[in-house]
């Protein structure tokens, strides 16, 4: 038994997508949310910028004792690998990114070896998903497109099937990966599982898309069961703290649109320069 709670870390919104897996798949579990708010998106920013980042992220959330951490940021799982992020914890500690999880559900779910995957620049131009890809399955092919105007169009709440702006968006960044005939799609980045079933829509056959926080919350439930580290305790826990490095306004409704449901969590603005204090 371990009431310690779980940190989620991303550089803004998207890792919400994660918080909502884990009070899916592991309600009693506290959680410790960061979102860097302040100096979102991630995704256009330098390897060593996001590396940056992704350490003071890090030391905040051991600052709050947490069990194990999620990179819920598909920029940051690209360029900070278990190892690295180990080195930063210091400890044995449970860890995922969301690049490995998604890849190793992709290469199990896809029939023909043509797996596509659509994220930020940076995610794309680090070539993780294919490396991640190959390492598993050698002879699998893999197509990537970067999607930089997604974000914004999911924070927008630009997310429904009738969305002709966001219809036209995903039918420009989509028309490449359909010529290579993709049988699966990686949804690179966290706020894309909220397109779910545009992407779908506007695919138009039969593609299996790969939700990269239900595997990663997926791989850590199994982690944190073998190691004995689930919450069990008699307040059954459940609750939420969310910190953001800019200011909560308007937070509570974006938090509505990625978790479909109100914060139920204290949220907490912090000064980004007190991390490494």
């Amino acid at each position: 038994m371990n009431n310690k709670p779980i940190g989620v870390f991303d550089s803004g919104v998207g890792g919400l997508t994660a918080v909502r897996e884990l009070k899916k798949l592991l309600p009693d579990e506290n959680i410790v949310y960061f979102g860097d708010t302040g100096r979102n998106p991630y995704g256009t920013r330098s390897k060593n910028t996001i590396i940056k980042y992704a350490k003071q992220a890090v030391r905040f959330l051991m600052k709050h004792d947490v069990k194990a951490v999620i990179a819920a940021c598909g920029t940051v799982s690209t360029v900070l690998d278990e190892k690295a992020a180990l080195d930063i914890l210091g400890k044995d500690m449970p860890y995922t990114g969301i690049v490995l999880p998604a890849t190793r559900t992709a290469c199990a779910m896809s029939a023909g070896g043509r797996i596509g995957v659509i994220a930020t620049t940076a995610a794309i131009r680090s070539g993780a998903y294919g490396r991640a890809v190959r390492a598993i399955s050698p002879s699998a092919k893999v197509f990537g497109n970067a999607c930089p105007l997604l974000v914004p169009l999911v924070e927008n709440g630009m997310i429904g099937v009738d969305n002709k702006i966001s219809r036209l968006v995903l039918e420009m960044y989509l028309r490449p990966l359909m010529k290579e005939e993709i049988d699966t799609l990686i949804l690179g980045c966290t706020h894309f599982p909220l397109l779910y079933d545009l992407i779908n829509d506007v695919l138009g056959y039969d593609v299996t898309l790969i939700d990269p926080c239900v595997s990663a919350v997926a791989e850590l439930k199994t982690g944190l069961t073998k190691q004995g580290m689930l919450n069990e305790s008699a307040d059954g826990g459940g609750r939420v703290n969310y910190f953001l490095t800019d200011s909560p306004e308007n937070f509570e409704s974006v938090v509505a649109l990625f978790l479909r449901g109100e914060a139920n969590g204290k949220i907490t603005h912090i000064d980004i320069e007190s991390i490494d204090a």
